[in-house]
């Protein structure tokens, strides 16, 4: 049960309603020229399949050969409310067993029913806002645990599915000043490579759920106190502080940062190496990819480098500092390096050897030291 006296803990419709009204419209196009971006996103979706299953040498299921579709891995084209709602979907699946604690908790407290009743509009409209605040940054977005959806066509059954953000596409790619078609190729082989990861090896989706419900389960953190760490970050986005500024340590930690107990440490240390190893395998396969099929893939690299760098401003970056989104940004290029060191050393067939099993990742030590995990996993010794 994730309710109490009828109330949640967090009141998802809210949520989704607040986010919607906050969020940032989208670039102007026109109705011919918006059904344009989503016919070539889903053409450049489906090619993209294709360049990466070959560079990678990642099938289907594990298979030797790419004769196989994941098409039961649909592809959505969606605008910045539908990602919204596909996320606070997501959230709502993954996050039901950590609410069930909190609520388990909160039922022992006098009046546990009216702070349920309270607490779950209130934490929906601060959900709302941080998604309001994402949901026009986001270019493109695998969603591992995504569970079934009515207001998402084509996602009627759940499981994972790829989303590609049209709207923030077209802004980026403007932005930039960059070739268009270029710009949405290359990011759909990013977002199709992180497709193949799940769709290539078996066990990586029950691997990464365990890891993040044992870092849920491990939470021993009062609804109160998270719920101000959401706030803090809602506050920002509303025109308060920026966090740097209140004078404390805390303004320059992440919302994980500060519920993590030591138990979370370590499998939070699992789970960085494991996200550094997805983003920066993307980037790689995306960079490797790009000069065969992308003409001005040099160009768009170098300023969306830029602009990964620089950011959006004061207010933007003291809330990525509060989300998290600062190691993002490092998983993004600590893992890269990692990627082409291990082939660089033992070519792709022996850097594929990272995806055997959990027992074949590399640990956060080695995604610093790739040579360390050549070494573990080649049984290779310094001589």
């Amino acid at each position: 049960m994730t309710s109490i006296g009828g109330a949640e803990m967090v009141d998802w419709k809210l949520a989704v309603a607040t986010a919607t009204r906050f969020v940032r419209p989208g670039p102007e196009v026109s109705r011919e020229e918006a059904r344009a971006v989503v016919a070539e996103l889903r053409r450049h979706a489906a090619t993209s399949e294709e360049h990466v299953r070959a560079f990678t040498r990642m099938w289907p299921g594990g298979e030797e050969k790419g004769e196989e579709s994941s098409g039961d891995t649909p592809v959505l084209v969606v605008d910045r409310a539908g990602w919204i709602k596909a996320n606070v979907a997501g959230f709502r699946a993954i996050l039901g067993p950590l609410l069930e604690k909190m609520q388990d908790r909160r039922a022992n407290v006098p009046g546990g029913a009216v702070l349920g009743a309270v607490g779950g509009k209130v934490t929906g409209v601060e959900l709302g806002m941080l998604l309001s605040f994402l949901a026009s940054r986001v270019l493109g977005q695998y969603e591992t645990f995504a569970p079934p959806s009515r207001d998402l066509p084509g996602s009627e059954t759940g499981g994972g599915r790829l989303l590609l953000v049209a709207p923030n596409i077209v802004h980026v790619e403007r932005e930039l000043d960059v070739d268009p078609h270029d710009f949405r190729l290359w990011v759909c082989l990013h977002e199709e490579t992180h497709r193949t990861q799940f769709t290539a090896v078996p066990w990586l989706r029950d691997h990464v759920e365990g890891e993040i419900q044992a870092f849920l389960g491990e939470t021993d953190i009062d609804p109160a106190t998270l719920l101000e760490r959401v706030r803090e970050a809602a506050q920002s986005l509303a025109g308060g502080r920026p966090p740097e500024e209140d004078g404390g340590d805390e303004g320059g930690r992440s919302i994980v940062d500060l519920v993590q107990t030591p138990a979370q440490r370590e499998i939070l240390g699992r789970l960085t190496a494991v996200m550094s190893l997805l983003e920066g395998h993307a980037d790689y396969v995306m960079d490797g990819v790009g000069p065969q099929v992308v003409p001005s893939v040099a160009e768009i690299r170098e300023k969306f480098q830029q602009r990964r760098a620089k950011g959006a401003g004061r207010l933007d970056a003291a809330l990525r500092k509060l989300l998290g989104l600062d190691a993002k940004l490092r998983q993004y290029r600590d893992g890269e390096r990692f990627v082409r060191a291990v082939v660089g050393e033992v070519g792709m067939d022996g850097f594929n050897r990272v995806w055997t099993s959990p027992n074949t990742l590399p640990t956060k030590a080695e995604i610093a030291k790739p040579a360390d995990w050549v070494a573990r996993v080649h049984r290779r010794t310094e001589p």
